[in-house]
């Protein structure tokens, strides 16, 4: 029965230390993605970060610098890319 009660600590102990760590991440990816943008229009073929307007998932996208597919990129760093939009951008601008 004492083995048990171990257990049951070791237990408790291991979740609560999980818990606290999963807070720390999830607060450290909060704040890193406050300072990234969203970059349309610079993207290669499957390299996409999340999901387009015609597609529903990350990396798939289907042609290089696709208007409606992004990339995170740090804050700044988009409109020093030829080619880069903070936007969506319209097929008829892609190329």
């Amino acid at each position: 029965m004492k083995d048990m009660d171990e257990i049951v600590k070791l237990a408790m102990t291991t979740l609560l230390a999980l818990t606290a760590t999963t807070t720390l991440i999830n607060a450290a990816h909060a704040e890193s993605l406050d300072k990234m943008e969203k970059c349309y229009g610079i993207v290669k073929t499957a390299m996409n970060d999340c999901q387009t307007a015609s597609q529903s998932c990350a990396g798939s996208a289907t042609k290089d610098n696709q208007p409606d597919a992004f990339i995170f990129l740090p804050k700044g760093d988009c409109n020093r890319i030829v080619g880069g939009s903070l936007t969506p951008k319209k097929s008829s601008e892609s190329k």
